[in-house]
């Protein structure tokens, strides 16, 4: 599935839900039933610097296309950048650095996090956007 099916996807189901708070819920919801990244990548080299929770961020390429997990110890911090990761997955690098997230917006979910964990929903989105750029030179 591409960006552009991913993202009609994930409005559609988002949209279904009342508020921004209730889909942020979700999303937490998701998170729980996320498992915990391995271990080994619990460290500090997988750290994402510059945010309150501890949120780790492990890329991978194969195949052409990128693969992003991530693990955080604030279950909306996981929940948030999770969202990054799942939607980025499986993507090729220029379509990756083609589809921002701005689209998030309107659904209302970041006006429901604090500063510090929109920051963190940026610093995730950052790595996304660097390590496709890096893949696609």
């Amino acid at each position: 599935m591409n960006l552009a099916e991913k993202q009609v996807e994930l409005t559609t189901q988002l949209a279904a839900l009342k508020s921004g708070q209730d889909r942020l819920a979700f999303l937490v919801e998701k998170a729980r039933q996320r498992p915990p990244i391995a271990a080994a990548f619990r460290a500090d080299a997988h750290l994402i610097p510059g945010c309150l929770a501890k949120l780790w961020f492990v890329p991978e390429f194969r195949a052409g296309k990128c693969f992003f997990v991530c693990d955080s110890d604030s279950l909306v911090v996981k929940a948030i950048a999770g969202l990054l990761c799942e939607f980025y997955s499986g993507q090729t690098p220029a379509e990756i650095l083609a589809h921002d997230p701005g689209f998030l917006v309107p659904l209302g979910i970041t006006q429901h996090l604090t500063p510090n964990r929109r920051n963190a929903l940026s610093k995730i989105w950052e790595r996304i956007r660097q390590f496709a750029a890096a893949q696609a030179r």
